[in-house]
Parts: structure tokens; C-alpha cells; sequence
């Protein structure tokens, strides 16, 4: 890996952050507040959040088996996709690599960054090759993408693979793993110390089933946490959001009894699938998804939307040509599903 001030943008790593009210005291004890122009009324909502959650980051610290220090906090996902962009690629100059297919966010923020967004393509399995990746990127590339399970294939990565691309790759590697909890692979996150380039996403939004409260996770060394935190929005992360995670949290063993049940779902689903006579192949999946290959994707899309069932037709994706995803829901919508497919002609 090349030294990090190498790879930050320049104006970023000189940049003085905006010094928020509530840090200018931190770690001292305050009982009257007359510093953030807020409004004295209407208590605990007049006054301004805290702006690097640290309560909340202690708490996820002891679920997911990482330093609080080594934790970035964002307005979903999107906000921790979109950072490093902002950090460490300088508009009309450097570039990004990604598997294709792929989460499609990657591509949005590159183009709203104005940054080249290269991709090298799956095999037929939706496999990786790191030696294509690797050899695909150049002096300009800053960041690579990859989301395992991925999304919309469902299939982790090859481990080894990633490894390769970490231990090849001068730059920062960004190893999404929103769908994780339903995976058995282990989660990168546990690799910090071996790797300093690695950054590995995570959310409240799919196994915690908070997807409403916009909380995403960034693990990362503390020095690339550092440059999150100074680029980011003051307060980008609201007191409703801190205080339904904390909720959550506390209620793990229920979030372990969702992941059961619909890992359950999944297989049984996966299986039904591979009965229907318009379902062509049933893809490995170690998400809350999968991806199925359909005789017509779009004409079944548009027959289950007329039966008040929406799924998400894939079709026009690179290597998924007439396939849907199938997000697992109850035991009920899933036999909704199963039935109106059985009466499709």
C-alpha cells in the first residue's frame, strides 16, 4: 500500500474540518448549553447530536468485534460510498476499479464525483479473477470495489481471490458486505490489522432489519476513519437514528432469529424455484436473495406487478439476461409468490 498521504487528495489531507459546538467540549462535563444556537425548548430534540456517535459506536464495537476507533458512521451506505471518492480520487484525473455485475451505487457516485469507473467482468459462475482485476488497473487507480455476497449474483466472492487483490493493490480495496450476516465466509472486517488498505462496508439495513433509519458502517483503519470523520457533515448521523440502532442492538438474539428463519425461507424458495417449468437456473446465494434465470424475466416481472408482486427484473444487467432477484420475505409472501408463479401460462 502506497502512504496514505500519497493516496488522499491533497486539499483533503490539509483540510482544517468544520469544529462542531459539541466538540469543542468534548470530554468535559456541561449542565448549560448556550454554545449551538439551539432552541432551549422541546427537550431531548433541540439539541444537535452527537457528531461522532460515540455511544452508539461502543455499542456496535461489542457486536461486530471492532475497535470503536476503527468505526465510521454514515447516512446509510451511500454516505460510506461516496467518501472515499471525495477522500482520495481527484475529479477528471483518477480512476476506480469494480467487478461487473455489480451494486450499482459504486458507478452512480463515481459519475457524481466526476471519476473513471473501469470494471472487469465475472465469469459465467459470477466468479472473480484477481489477476484480470489487478492487470486492469493503472497508476490513476485509487480504489477498488467489491461486494461479496454480491449484489445481485447472491454469491460470495472467492476468499483467496480478495486476498490477492490486497496484497496486489497499492491503493484501497472496499469489501462491501451489506448481506454478510447471511453468509458463513468470514467477515473481512476481522482483517484490519493484517491489511491497512482494506475498507469493509456493513449496514443496519438487511440482517438488523433497519433499513428505514439509514445507518451504514465503515471499519477501517484509524487513520482512514480519521479522514471519514473530517469530511463528513457535522451531524450526518440524527438522535432518531442513534437511539433506534442502540434499541436494535440491544435485541441481537431477535436479529439471530430473523436471520434463521429467512435463511430457512431462502433454501426453501431456492428449491421451489428449481421446480417452476419457467425457471431456467437457481444461483448459489449466500445473501437474503437470490438470483434466478427466467424462459421471459420481463413478461413474468410484469405478470407478477399486475398481481401486486414486485421482485426486481435484472434482465438488462451484464451476464444477467432474463433473470430476477428474489428478496426473501415472510413464509406467506413467499408462498404468494410461489403461488401466482404456478398459474403463470
Amino acid at each position: 500500500m502506497k502512504p496514505l498521504c500519497e493516496l488522499t487528495r491533497p486539499n483533503i489531507w490539509l483540510l482544517a474540518p468544520y469544529s462542531s459546538a459539541r466538540n469543542e467540549y468534548a470530554g468535559k462535563t456541561a449542565r448549560v448549553f448556550l454554545d449551538a444556537n439551539e432552541n432551549p425548548y422541546n427537550a431531548p430534540f433541540n439539541r444537535y447530536p452527537d457528531p461522532l456517535q460515540e455511544e452508539l459506536k461502543e455499542a456496535i464495537a461489542g457486536v461486530k468485534g471492532v475497535k470503536a476507533e476503527n468505526i465510521f458512521l454514515g447516512n446509510g451506505s451511500d454516505e460510506a460510498i461516496d467518501l472515499p471518492y471525495r477522500c482520495f480520487c481527484e475529479p477528471g484525473k483518477d480512476n476506480v476499479m469494480a467487478i461487473e455485475p455489480t451494486y450499482g451505487m459504486y458507478r452512480v457516485c463515481a459519475d457524481i464525483n466526476n471519476v473513471e469507473y473501469r470494471t472487469v467482468l465475472l465469469d459465467e459462475h459470477f466468479r472473480m479473477n484477481a489477476v484480470e482485476l489487478l492487470a486492469a488497473c493503472d497508476e490513476h487507480t485509487k480504489l477498488i470495489w467489491l461486494c461479496s455476497p454480491n449484489n445481485p449474483t447472491g454469491n460470495s466472492l472467492d476468499r483467496e481471490e480478495i486476498v490477492k487483490v490486497l496484497q496486489g493493490f497499492e491503493g484501497l480495496v472496499i469489501v462491501d458486505e451489506a448481506y454478510s450476516d447471511f453468509s458463513r465466509q468470514k467477515s473481512f472486517r476481522h482483517e484490519l490489522s493484517r491489511y491497512p488498505n482494506l475498507i469493509v462496508l456493513n449496514t443496519m439495513s438487511k440482517a438488523w432489519g433497519c433499513a428505514a433509519i439509514r445507518l451504514g458502517m465503515a471499519f477501517a483503519s484509524k487513520d482512514i476513519i480519521a479522514l471519514f470523520n473530517k469530511v463528513k457533515y457535522p451531524y450526518n448521523v440524527n438522535q432518531l437514528t442513534q437511539q433506534k440502532a442502540l434499541e436494535v442492538i440491544k435485541d441481537k438474539y431477535e436479529v439471530e432469529k430473523w436471520v434463521t428463519l429467512l435463511l430457512q425461507e431462502r433454501g426453501r424458495l431456492m428449491e421451489a424455484f428449481r421446480q417452476l417449468p419457467i425457471c431456467k437456473e437457481v444461483y448459489p446465494s449466500d445473501a437474503n436473495f437470490f438470483l434466478a434465470r427466467m424462459t421471459d424475466a420481463q413478461r413474468i416481472y410484469d405478470y407478477l406487478v399486475d398481481e401486486g408482486i414486485i421482485v426486481r427484473n435484472r434482465t438488462r444487467v451484464q451476464l444477467c439476461q432474463n433473470c430476477l432477484r428474489i428478496t426473501i420475505g415472510t413464509r406467506t409472501e413467499n408462498s404468494e409468490l410461489l403461488g401466482a408463479l404456478r398459474q403463470y401460462q
